[in-house]
């Protein structure tokens, strides 16, 4: 990976901030690597347990390879603003866990009798009662924010990766996990048991690697989601049962490969206020290695027959855009095919973000659901950089285009905030267009009303 030291010269310093706030579409998480989404849905908010990647170092993980060792937990009332709780486990507070061993893979937690239990894998440093490779553990918490308090031992009677919990609707607890299969088994009340024999679960893809499991119910139907491995890459599938543990049909793929070739994904699926959504992960924040990854969100609809919709992925992702808020249009819902380019804005520091660059006349990029709100805003800022100036239309595109703004960029090649006027606006949530009036190389960062 020798393009890794000259994109990635980003400091690792483990740091740890507390209820830090993020404004992101996708990915979600722009401050560190995150994978393997497990959303889940406690009181009126979203809760993410990802796993978090951070890069191998001598000493400290295996080079060019998965590297974890703490987990963060995120929340957000909207999905848009995104409040990072810090870490809530760490490899080496665990007790069973090998030491050093930068193991702490794909997670998941549920909620029961106003309990939360978090489950992980790892490694453990005990391979006489374990067998060689991964076990799952638990760790037990009152809020799920946490603090959380890892149980001293691992669940007896699993081998594997990508812990899933499920309770159906008369109680019953079950958890899954991978390692070459996917497997099942009912969880004892304590949620830290098991309360039946271990079940491979049948009629799944014979070739090719599966993994990732996770399982949600809806209207009768019992969903098992999983990555496989159909060519050389993953791509999310989803089989269907009458039963939490089958038997399981085959029903359709859910996300296709990764265009970009990122070689994983990992998935959760929630319904939040009405609406059914997709985490999945991908590696916008480094394009050349798909070890390092962040996590992402997507509207997911169904079937009237049950069978789910594929889901295309976006830069623009879920959530509403307050017109108040920095508007990134480089998380863009449809771009122009020529004139209109993303880049980082720093490409040794991907955590910095994207910028857009317009350079035709007529380029143009759209950004959906922003909302204006029902006071009348004066005002647009564009954070914007260009060595020979030009001018740039901020329109509403609605029935018909409606310009709200008309930028005037003047020369130079630093980074400015540009006030121009608004012109017209209509109320409530708008999709933007912004449009380039000229040849000349015009960057924008941002763009926030006033």
């Amino acid at each position: 990976m020798k393009n890794l030291t000259c994109i990635f010269k980003i400091e690792m310093v483990l740091v740890f901030i507390i209820n830090t706030v993020s404004f992101a579409q996708n990915p979600l998480i722009r401050d560190q690597f995150t994978a393997d989404p497990s959303a889940r849905v406690f009181g009126d908010k979203v809760y993410i347990f990802p796993s978090h990647d951070i890069l191998a170092a001598e000493g400290k993980g295996r080079k060019d390879w998965f590297c974890m060792e703490d987990y963060h937990v995120f929340s957000s009332a909207d999905l848009t603003h995104w409040t990072d709780h810090g870490m809530i486990v760490q490899q080496n507070s665990v007790s069973w866990v090998k030491p050093n061993s930068y193991s702490m893979w794909a997670p998941d937690c549920i909620e029961r009798k106003g309990k939360y239990y978090f489950y992980f894998p790892s490694i453990p440093k005990d391979t006489i009662n374990y067998k060689k490779g991964f076990t799952v553990g638990v760790a037990i918490a009152s809020k799920p924010e946490g603090p959380y308090v890892p149980e001293p031992n691992p669940i007896k009677g699993i081998s594997g990766i990508d812990p899933n919990v499920f309770i159906d609707k008369d109680g019953q607890a079950y958890l899954y996990w991978s390692g070459g299969n996917i497997y099942g088994a009912k969880l004892k009340e304590n949620m830290t048991e098991l309360d039946s024999e271990v079940k491979t679960l049948e009629n799944l893809p014979a070739i090719g690697l599966k993994e990732g499991p996770y399982v949600f119910e809806r209207n009768g139907i019992y969903y098992l989601t999983y990555p496989h491995v159909e060519n050389k890459i993953e791509r999310l599938e989803y089989a269907t049962a009458y039963n939490p543990l089958g038997p399981f049909k085959v029903a359709g793929v859910i996300m296709d490969e990764s265009p970009a070739g990122c070689w994983t994904n990992h998935h959760s699926i929630i319904e939040f206020k009405k609406q059914w959504y997709l985490f999945y992960h991908h590696n916008d924040l480094s394009p050349q290695f798909d070890k390092a990854r962040s996590i992402r969100a997507d509207y997911l609809n169904f079937n009237p027959d049950g069978t789910i919709q594929k889901v295309i992925p976006t830069l623009r992702g879920v959530g509403i855009t307050k017109a108040t808020d920095q508007i990134q249009i480089d998380r863009y819902f449809e771009i122009s095919d020529k004139g209109v380019s993303i880049s980082f804005l720093e490409s040794q520091n991907s955590f910095k973000g994207w910028k857009t660059s317009f350079n035709q006349s007529g380029g143009w990029i759209q950004y959906n659901n922003v909302d204006f709100g029902q006071k009348k805003l004066k005002s647009v800022t564009v954070k914007v950089s260009s060595e020979k100036g030009g001018v740039l239309q901020i329109a509403s595109k609605e029935k018909k285009q409606t310009i709200i703004a008309e930028v005037t960029v003047s020369k130079g090649s630093n980074w400015a905030e540009i006030k121009s006027p608004v012109l017209t606006m209509e109320s409530g949530i708008q999709n933007l267009i912004v449009l380039s009036k000229g040849d000349n190389q015009i960057e924008i960062d941002w763009i926030k009303f006033e």
